[in-house]
């Protein structure tokens, strides 16, 4: 029998550096499910002699945020791996790579999700997140399965936004942005943080209303050091449309309910 899971992409409606943990930026920001995008997750029979994972990405299996969440679930439970063993994955991709939608992230903790309960392991939500913070910053998000979050730190603190559901356009340009290089170029020449006032007001609102009051640069912090490293960026700037995490994306809400 194949089990299937969707995995969605995640738009950043607002995105605020508040300071520095390591090599880490801590973020402020708000993570809104997007349910028109989205990635399938499949166990489909097949007797496997490791661990198989199809799809079309653009890393190595060892660099796969998959294969990550699966060498930390298989230390958990000796099931894990059996499991495996009459089972391949495969996941059929929507959401662009490099494109500030989470897809990686989103892949990663669908995968754990669909484990924790084909395996039975019986991990909690706060069980799975304390794994899927060791794979990537966005993991947690998409492991509580939110349709909105206050996300904050970086990336591990999550906390439930109560708001409709948003239907929301993405559109993203042939640009591959590299996040290491835009925060590079935020630290070296656009460094802010934002204060704890401002933030503690964001987290209050609605999404719509956020949106109605910002500009594309003032709700993402990361848009102006994007654009100074790519300047095609600019061509995709529109009235009412923003920017996702690092890019490339741009997205608009269309209305405030589906």
């Amino acid at each position: 029998m194949t089990v299937t899971r969707k995995s969605y992409a995640k738009v950043n409606i607002f995105l605020k550096i508040v300071g520095k943990r390591d090599n880490y930026h801590e973020l402020a920001s708000r993570f809104v499910r997007v349910h028109s995008l989205y990635d399938l997750v499949f166990f489909e029979n097949e007797a496997c002699e490791e661990f198989t994972l199809e799809g079309n990405f653009g890393c190595e299996l060892k660099k796969n945020t998959i294969y990550k969440a699966y060498l930390l679930l298989k230390d958990v439970s000796s099931k894990v791996e059996e499991y495996f063993k009459n089972k391949k994955v495969k996941v059929e991709k929507n959401i662009p790579e490099f494109a500030g939608l989470g897809g990686g992230s989103s892949n990663a903790a669908t995968f754990m999700i669909m484990v924790n309960e084909e395996c039975k392991l019986g991990l909690s939500k706060d069980d799975l997140c304390a794994l899927a913070v060791q794979i990537g910053a966005d993991v947690p998000f998409f492991v509580y399965e939110y349709d909105s979050a206050n996300v904050s730190g970086i990336g591990e603190k999550i906390e439930k936004f109560d708001e409709e559901i948003l239907d929301i356009n993405v559109v993203t340009p042939k640009v591959e942005c590299d996040t290491a290089m835009i925060f590079r170029e935020f630290r070296a020449n656009f460094y802010n943080e934002e204060k704890k006032e401002n933030v503690l007001k964001l987290f209050s609102q609605k999404s719509t209303q956020i949106l109605e009051d910002s500009s594309i640069s003032a709700a993402n912090d990361l848009y102006k050091p994007a654009k100074s490293i790519y300047n095609e960026l600019e061509d995709f700037e529109k009235k009412g449309w923003f920017f996702s995490g690092s890019g490339s994306s741009f997205f608009k809400v269309n209305n405030g309910k589906n």
